[in-house]
């Protein structure tokens, strides 16, 4: 079993929908009466989709705002995979509106094309980014992400010229250059998504950083030249340089070294879940799974660390190492519960029931 590194509406509807949209994003916006889908909400960033629905159901009952309770039933639904049912209440939330197109309704369109995506309608994901750009022509991620629904329809030259309009908005985002590399790798790619890699560089050398230099470095597999530059950097107390020195020793073959590079920001700074898997992930290459085990249950109880479900897979995996099948079989099945799409963990888990 491998552990995980953690280093993401109908056509003809899609613009008329986005127009009739209109009221802020978050949950956290909603007025103190609106308890039971604040509470959904909760429910919903703790993955208990089901105790969402039940304080949505409430919401409704009791008459509060429809369009962000629908939208919480919609996010509910996207979460336990059933984005038919997402499609249908974020659909329905974005045509509750007042007329007026505010932040709310982009943010819900963005759900909207990934529950497209995710049910095997790729058109119409699409067809929400042309309607997201036809009002918003400087919306970078709808080029990207746009282009990344492409790349996965062999749209190649499409999805080239998303991701360069993408760019051309934001030279100097390194952030972007990277997710666009590493979506394009993974369709196979990887030599085009280089070249992004290195006009970055060559367009931008008087002016990058050593930390954008060593971690572009990295991923053009150049790990020489990505540990001189990240070297410079104070890795006890620097996050990224932390991450990407101690991940290019790893890919170096040096774990006893990467592991210290983690260990050691982890006694300045305790907040950061990425630093704490790596760690944990080293820890597995030593054989020291207690430790790794260790790891990665510090990275879970650090509120809203954003990758609850590679540090709880990887946890299992832990277990599973160390010998503690029956307490594997046990968390991989509430793991299931939370993300029933997981096909590789279902695998995973018939195996279990059987030590």
């Amino acid at each position: 079993m491998k552990i995980i590194s953690e280093t993401r509406t109908k056509k003809k509807n899609c613009v008329s929908v986005l127009l009739l949209a209109g009221m802020l994003l978050s949950a956290c916006g909603a007025k103190e009466e609106t308890s039971n889908t604040a509470q959904g909400m909760a429910a919903v960033e703790a993955l208990d989709y089901e105790t969402a629905l039940e304080h949505f159901a409430a919401a409704e009952e009791n008459g509060e705002d429809a369009r962000l309770l629908y939208r919480g039933i919609g996010l509910a639904y996207m979460g336990m995979t059933d984005y038919e049912n997402a499609i249908l209440y974020l659909e329905a939330a974005l045509r509750l509106s007042d007329g007026n197109v505010e932040d709310m309704d982009f943010d819900m369109n963005y759900y909207l094309a990934t529950a497209y995506y995710k049910n095997g309608q790729p058109a119409e994901a699409a067809a929400v980014y042309d309607a997201v750009l036809a009002l918003r022509p400087k919306e970078k991620d709808a080029y990207y992400l746009r282009g990344c629904v492409k790349l996965s329809q062999n749209d190649f030259e499409g999805a080239q010229a998303d991701f360069d309009a993408a760019i051309a908005l934001d030279k100097q985002n390194y952030d972007q250059m990277i997710r666009i590399y590493t979506v394009l790798e993974e369709y196979g790619y990887k030599d085009a998504g280089q070249v992004y890699l290195q006009n970055a560089m060559a367009e931008n050398e008087k002016s990058i950083s050593d930390y954008d230099m060593g971690r572009i470095c990295f991923y053009l597999e150049d790990y020489e030249n990505a540990r001189n530059y990240l070297t410079k950097l104070k890795t006890e107390t620097d996050y990224g340089a932390a991450l990407y020195l101690g991940r290019t020793y790893e890919a170096l073959g040096d774990y006893n070294y990467a592991s210290s590079i983690y260990a050691g920001y982890t006694e300045n700074d305790q907040s950061k879940a990425e630093i704490y898997n790596q760690l944990g992930l080293c820890r597995m290459q030593m054989g020291e799974y207690e430790l790794a085990l260790s790891a990665f249950q510090a990275a879970m109880n650090i509120e809203d660390n954003g990758m609850m479900q590679t540090l709880k897979f990887n946890e299992i995996v832990s277990y599973e190492y160390m010998g503690e099948y029956k307490t594997a079989a046990a968390l991989m099945n509430s793991y299931l519960k939370a993300y029933p799409d997981d096909q590789k963990a279902k695998r995973e888990y018939e195996f279990l029931q059987t030590r």
